[in-house]
């Protein structure tokens, strides 16, 4: 479920990006730090998911 809910996150934030950078390039740049931003934060649920998982599972 939350690798689910992660790539579906990772969609939206990319796809709002690249609309972003079509209406205004010059901010391209920082848009794409702070997607990538984003991006890293979206990614960090799934792998604490697995880690809680893990330690309910072998506790």
């Amino acid at each position: 479920m939350a690798a689910l809910a992660a790539s579906l996150g990772n969609g939206q934030v990319i796809s709002r990006t690249i609309e972003s950078m079509a209406r205004q390039p010059e901010l391209s740049g920082q848009l794409r730090g702070t997607m990538l931003l984003g991006v890293g934060l979206i990614e960090a649920v799934p792998i604490i998911a697995i880690a809680i998982s893990f330690l309910i599972l072998f506790m």
